[in-house]
């Protein structure tokens, strides 16, 4: 009964303390870097993140396969005498692996954006 307690509390405890920790060490750094005179402004970046087109593209091609391997298993899983874990797990690796194929072969065809 103690363990369902203690538990959460333990890892709350090291998230809360890991966040303190990171958020103390940033204050006092800062707090050195303006005694010695530096600037405020380089803890302000001006620059956005821009992020890959191609990349943002793959990361969806691949969740898309993934997501279409769980649902032809989830069919494969109840239409045929497959196990789950066979079908779960053979669907979800041929769809991912799949999409990142597909992925391969249109980022070949898709021209690079100039900047």
């Amino acid at each position: 009964m103690a363990e369902d307690i203690i538990i959460p509390l333990i890892v709350f405890a090291t998230i809360f303390g890991i966040f303190y920790i990171w958020i103390y060490t940033r204050n006092k750094e800062r707090m050195a870097l303006i005694e010695k005179g530096a600037d405020a402004s380089i803890f302000f970046s001006k620059k956005k993140r821009s992020y890959n087109r191609h990349t943002v593209l793959g990361f969806g091609m691949f969740l898309l396969g993934i997501a279409l391997g769980i649902l032809i298993g989830a069919l494969l899983a109840n239409l045929t005498m497959l196990g789950e874990g066979v079908s779960f797990s053979s669907m979800i690796i041929f769809f991912g692996g799949l999409s990142l194929i597909l992925f391969y072969f249109l980022d070949k065809k898709l021209p690079e954006k100039k900047e």
